[in-house]
């Protein structure tokens, strides 16, 4: 019997990476895993091995899981002399590291419905990591954009300059052997990551770059498997599940519940003003439940605003996130997010593991009244926020790049996903976006990419919410690269936002 998967990624490499294993019997789990490692070699300037991941399986009985791999705060991470340096977490440096969490995703993935071993998943992506990769034109760019950054850690100066110290152009090829060895260990067993010699020579190469993390920290790190947080419209059949905090996706839920209860006409003005209410209860009450009370109804604003301190709006996140949506004619689904938050993360490569990594420590609010607070082993409030719908006739798997803004990135197209004809010219539309520092402007501010629909609308109503606007020149990175796989009546397909370098397609199998 064939296998048919729907699948979209942002990167060529990882399209084909789904292909061969998708070629050597693998489902959609596997498909998902293959090209979320391919990405962590192609696109190091967005992903890593040593960054976060957030999930959501659905499996052919129709139940939907997510999968929270989000690590912690090392236990010797000294909160006091970081509120004596400064009101808020450094950008970047050693002591925004957090647990990675992406290897222990990939682990729980494997375990919801994956058919191959891992160590079969990963071989492309290590074949890639061996042989090279062509530097694609948007790592190109990231590499001028954090030169400073890449030039003062050794070890991303060895991975992305020349040795001249030129920094490598598009086109050129990326060798990675230290990556291929610790992709290769990880298929072996990806306990090693967290628990053995990997684990060691991580903990020790952070040490010397001065990281509170520890093996210890490493070792008590697991991925959390937990139910989603649901939303059905009154009188609708289909239901949008995301992840419950410390992701942020209560936050889309709210938007998606303003999208089916205000009449179309309305719709623009209501969406941005429940955005920016929806960001204010956000920065002010996302947190991790595991270490304190969440307020869950105030996120999905069933409650009146929340007063309080916010969480720090920086550093931009740009290039920080890859997200891969598959679909198999089974109706099993997966949505994946992995990040480093930054582009290249806290500005440090791990030499010795070939590992960048993530700055998610940065997010923590130094604030000790917080729900996001920095303390020992807490998890980081979270912007990874993938999704998937579910009606009588179908399934969509939805997720994107966009930092703090991908719950109104994706609130802008998740309706229409569900029914268009053409899912490519859906992601081609142009888009809004609000935000602050993390989408490049000094004050709260509203962007508009050229020939937004409903521009006169949104406009009037950001001088309403006291946002400044922005008219960009051309589709922006920050109006995120979203990625869609669905199956409908008509069958499987997917796409691939123009934002972005990547591709779509339907994967065959025997």
């Amino acid at each position: 019997m064939s296998t048919e998967i729907a699948l979209a990624a942002p990167h060529p490499s990882a399209l084909d990476a789904a292909a061969d294993v998708v070629a050597a019997g693998g489902g959609v789990v596997d498909a998902a895993l293959a090209a979320a490692a391919a990405l962590t070699v192609a696109y190091p300037h967005q992903c890593s091995a040593g960054g976060d991941l957030t999930a959501l399986v659905r499996t052919p009985d129709g139940r939907v899981r997510a999968v929270l791999s989000i690590g912690a705060a090392a236990a010797g991470i000294d909160v006091a002399a970081l509120r004596a340096a400064g009101d808020r977490m450094p950008p970047g440096g050693p002591f925004t590291v957090t647990v990675p969490g992406v290897v222990a995703g990939w682990a729980a993935l494997a375990g919801l419905g994956g058919q191959l071993p891992l160590a079969r998943v990963l071989a492309p992506a290590v074949e890639l990591a061996v042989g090279g990769v062509p530097v694609s034109p948007g790592l190109a760019a990231a590499i001028l954009r954090r030169i400073d950054v890449i030039r003062a850690d050794p070890g991303l100066a060895a991975l992305l300059l020349d040795g001249d110290g030129t920094p490598l152009p598009a086109g050129s090829v990326l060798r990675q052997p230290a990556l291929a060895r610790s992709l290769g260990t990880i298929g072996a067993d990806w306990r090693d990551y967290y628990q053995g010699e990997l684990a060691q020579t991580l903990a020790a190469g952070l040490a010397a770059l001065g990281s509170p993390l520890t093996a210890a920290d490493l070792a008590g790190h697991a991925a959390e498997i937990t139910d989603p947080l649901r939303y059905a419209a009154a009188g609708s059949e289909v239901t949008w599940s995301v992840a419950p905090p410390p992701s942020q996706g209560a936050t889309l839920l709210a938007m998606l519940a303003t999208a089916t209860a205000t009449a179309p006409a309305d719709h623009p003005s209501a969406a941005l003003t429940t955005a920016r209410i929806a960001e204010q209860s956000r920065d002010t009450l996302l947190g991790d439940p595991r270490t304190g009370p969440i307020d869950l109804d105030g996120l999905l604003l069933r409650t009146d605003a929340p007063t309080g301190p916010t969480l720090p709006t920086g550093p931009k996140p740009a290039g920080d996130t890859v997200a891969v949506t598959a679909v198999g004619s089974d109706g099993t689904a997966v949505t994946l997010i992995q990040s480093v938050f930054q582009t290249f993360g806290a500005g440090i490569c791990e030499p010795g593991t070939g590992l960048v990594l993530h700055n998610r420590g940065s997010v923590f609010s130094l604030d000790p009244a917080h729900p996001g607070r920095l303390r020992p082993g807490a998890r980081p409030p979270h912007t990874l926020c993938p999704a998937i719908a579910v009606g009588p006739d179908r399934v969509l798997a939805l997720g994107c790049q966009g930092g703090r803004a991908q719950p109104w990135i994706l609130a802008q197209v998740a309706a229409d996903a569900l029914t268009t004809t053409d899912p490519a010219g859906l992601l081609a539309r142009p888009r809004w976006v609000i935000g602050a520092r993390d989408v490049g402007q000094d004050r709260p501010s509203l962007l508009l990419e050229p020939d937004t629909p409903d521009a006169a609308t949104l406009r009037a109503t950001a001088g309403d919410l006291d946002l400044q606007v922005v008219q960009v020149p051309q589709r922006h990175d920050d109006a995120g690269h979203v990625q869609l796989a669905r199956l409908t009546p008509a069958g499987l397909d997917a796409a691939s936002d123009p934002r972005a370098d990547g591709a779509a397609r339907v994967l065959r199998g025997g």
